[in-house]
């Protein structure tokens, strides 16, 4: 007979690929696991991994048995859920990614009141790239992410939750600083300085403003790097210019914003989703950081219609 046990196991040496990794996961000894993983292929008459690939890797027969144990695992969690519904409890944990042009403003905003509505809802952020949090979700090794879509993969769920104005941001001593309002043609030019490859914002700045993929940069040095704060420090001393999402620009000075244009053409837009595996469970946990997020941001961003969605990832 086929037990849970078993099946966690067969999904933790998938995600490991390492049987002592997927020991210590599971908080039990590698004979254990070992044992119970060797039991199940003798019960079933097939080989699950292959021991002789390192690191271990499924075998064609194997895949198939893991992808459904993974499928028995999320509805075993969800009849968890039901019953938590259904006595009006609120609890349990969620595993949150965050892209860095999001985490250090958003999560302040909503994280700490999150935890006082719900105090046994537990939270666990970690800032991670898109592709990154996409993969960890598909992996269910997180539950949710928070990142920019439309990201075009039929394995996530989106739920679009705001939507922020891009903007430029610009040195006082660029040409741009005296100009009421900027049009898109005035940011293709080697004077700006832009996030690192892998960064959807990176992307999205690209696409807008029509910059070549061979962009020749006129600036002292290179960046590499995925923190918008560095960027206005660097362009504070070193001149040039950059774009912001809003939540980026809120709180800055008042001095600052004077540095902060905005476009005339139109307004360009980044859509910010809650985002999770189609096979997730808790769903009910979900509901209340989608409405927990949306309250925390100012109601002019949850309009989608006063601009235009950029996008940066191709179908």
């Amino acid at each position: 007979m086929i037990t849970l046990v078993q099946l966690q196991y067969l999904v933790a040496i998938d995600r490991h690929r390492n049987f002592a990794k997927a020991s210590q996961a599971c908080f039990v000894t590698q004979p254990t696991l070992s044992m119970q993983v060797k039991k199940l292929e003798d019960d079933l008459g097939i080989v699950i991994f292959d021991r002789s690939k390192k690191p271990v890797i499924a075998t064609e027969i194997g895949r198939l048995i893991i992808d459904q144990a993974q499928l028995v695992l999320n509805e075993t969690e969800q009849i968890h859920e039901t019953i938590k519904t259904f006595n009006q409890k609120i609890s349990g944990k969620i595993r949150l990614g965050i892209i860095p042009t999001l985490a250090p403003y958003l999560l302040p905003r909503f994280a700490g009141n999150l935890r006082r509505h719900y105090p046994e809802v537990q939270l666990l952020a970690r800032e991670l790239l898109t592709d990154e949090i996409a993969g960890r979700l598909i992996a269910d090794e997180l539950d949710a992410g928070i990142f920019v879509t439309p990201y075009h993969n039929s394995k996530i769920r989106e739920w679009p939750m705001f939507y922020e104005e891009m903007k430029v941001y610009t040195s006082p001593t660029h040409a741009l600083f005296d100009k009421p309002l900027v049009k898109v043609s005035d940011a293709d030019s080697p004077e700006i300085w832009l996030l690192s490859d892998g960064h959807c914002f990176r992307d999205q700045v690209i696409n807008l403003c029509a910059i070549p993929g061979t962009h020749n940069s006129q600036m002292p040095f290179e960046f590499e790097g995925g923190s918008l704060e560095t960027l206005m420090r660097i362009i504070d001393k070193e001149g040039g210019f950059t774009l912001l999402p809003d939540l980026a620009v809120l709180d800055l000075p008042e001095e600052k914003q004077q540095q902060v244009k905005s476009f005339d053409d139109y307004t360009p837009l980044r859509e910010v989703s809650l985002v999770f595996s189609r096979n997730f469970a808790k769903h009910r946990l979900l509901q209340l950081l989608f409405e927990e997020i949306r309250a925390n941001v100012p109601d002019y961003m949850i309009n989608p219609d006063r601009g235009k969605v950029v996008e940066w990832k191709m179908k």
